[in-house]
């Protein structure tokens, strides 16, 4: 499998089922409906697993911006494949989202909150403080790509021209880090800490025909962005120093 084909399809099964998930929680008349934060969790922890499993063999399963910046930065990847990975990235998120939207618009058509029809799509702040929430998805991300950095001896000496990604970690234990990122780091901003899966989804909110919708809050949306890649880039640059 082509590496950007691998990345986009490792990612639209990622949003697939991470919208997927906040969809059947927070949708009116859903078999998940009100089920809770711990099934939103864990549901978007299985996603990355699903996702590292498929991609992983082929582009070392980034599926997330930051990671691919954070890898090229501590010298782990090579600069000149970084765009082709990210536009890979952002167009299987929004397919991901589309793909969500189609199973669940018959839930998306009954419920009434805008800002509910909006969840399932991009990430959005508990408290809005442009400041806090920026270093939420600073520290979330930060962890992610620390740990990510430190899991990929192995794979750089087995001789495998795979590049490193999420699949250094092994789909279980990156599930497990995700897992734990959204219920420890995730209540104050939702977690995106991946700018592919907040920017994609937000793109695909603002055009697809959703029955009442609202704004897709693009006065946000730098947060999920700067905040990751930022998050990233620090622990890129602590794990050269170190």
């Amino acid at each position: 499998m082509n590496i950007y084909v691998a990345e986009f399809i490792g990612t639209a099964l990622l949003i697939s089922l991470g919208s997927g998930v906040v969809a059947n929680v927070v949708l009116k008349e859903t078999k998940g409906y009100q089920s809770g934060w711990i099934v939103i969790t864990t549901a978007w922890a299985l996603a990355v697993f699903v996702a590292v499993v498929v991609a992983g063999p082929y582009s070392g399963a980034h599926i997330n911006p930051a990671v691919s910046v954070g890898l090229a930065v501590a010298g782990l990847f090579d600069w000149a494949l970084v765009p082709g990975y990210v536009l890979s990235q952002v167009l299987g998120a929004c397919f991901g989202a589309f793909i969500a939207w189609v199973v669940y618009k018959d839930h998306f058509d009954v419920t009434e909150d805008k800002g509910l029809k909006f969840a399932p799509f991009a990430t959005a702040p508990a408290i809005r403080n442009y400041t806090s929430n920026f270093i939420s998805e600073v520290v979330g991300t930060f962890i992610l790509i620390f740990v990510i950095l430190h899991s990929t001896g192995a794979q750089l000496e087995d001789g495998n021209n795979t590049p490193i990604g999420l699949g250094a970690l092994g789909a279980l234990p990156v599930a497990f880090l995700v897992w734990v990122i959204g219920l420890a780091m995730g209540g104050t901003t939702g977690y995106a800490i991946n700018p592919a899966r907040d920017l994609g989804p937000r793109i695909a909110h603002q055009f697809l025909p959703i029955k009442g919708k609202g704004s897709s809050d693009w006065a946000y949306s730098w947060v999920p962005i700067l905040g990751p890649l930022t998050g990233a880039c620090l622990a890129a640059g602590l794990y050269l120093i170190l």
